[in-house]
């Protein structure tokens, strides 16, 4: 049985801020800049992850389009996509890598009430095995659509570019080298993840990049 600590609401996440502010100088200082942090908690199950599938190496606006488009064909359950045509798929925009990968997702059936109960490395370990679903997909489901509260997920470049500006690194750390460095947020790690995504993005607009 899980007993993780869980992200329900704001004040959970704000907790974890003032956690991080109080065993870490720069993490005091980057909440500062950024305010409050998002809750960003998502509904979980085989829909949120069909969709992050769909968002894959796509601009937003175009995975937007493309979710809308499938929402109005009604396929986005699972034993919708075990039916429908290349056709069907491919009219909603989907290339034919990503049709593979949604078929794969929806032959998994993937209990998604379990995973509820399953630690974070074991749902990251479930979810992976289907084709499609890396560990970044995987790590944030768990963050965002479990509410894990110490699950971060090292491989996003904007967490590594945040990262790097924050602590004033020579270069930008590595997967592995983050993975590392943010053993020392536990047990509040998803909440340090939702301030360095805050954080990147004052940065950037401060140094005038969009």
């Amino acid at each position: 049985m899980c007993v993780e600590r869980l992200i329900y609401t704001a004040d959970c996440v704000a907790e974890g801020a003032d956690w991080l502010a109080s065993e870490n100088a720069r993490f005091a200082w980057a909440i500062k800049q950024t305010g409050p942090l998002p809750l960003r908690l998502r509904e979980d199950g085989f829909e949120e992850l069909l969709s992050a599938i769909v968002s894959q190496q796509v601009s937003v606006a175009s995975a937007k389009a493309i979710w809308s488009r499938m929402q109005s064909a009604s396929l986005t359950k699972s034993e919708k996509i075990i039916i429908a045509s290349d056709e069907d798929l491919k009219g909603c925009g989907l290339s034919r890598q990503k049709m593979r990968y949604a078929r794969a997702l929806a032959e998994a059936r993937i209990d998604y009430t379990g995973l509820r109960a399953l630690p974070s490395d074991q749902v990251v370990q479930t979810l992976t095995k289907v084709i499609g679903v890396g560990v970044w997909t995987a790590e944030i489901y768990a963050m965002f659509s479990l509410g894990r509260a110490d699950v971060f997920a090292s491989g996003d470049l904007a967490l590594q570019e945040s990262t790097r500006l924050l602590f004033k690194l020579e270069a930008r750390p590595t997967e592995s080298s983050l993975r590392s460095m943010a053993q020392a947020w536990s047990p509040w790690r998803s909440v340090a993840a939702r301030l360095l995504w805050a954080y990147y993005r004052v940065a950037k607009d401060r140094e005038g990049i969009r």
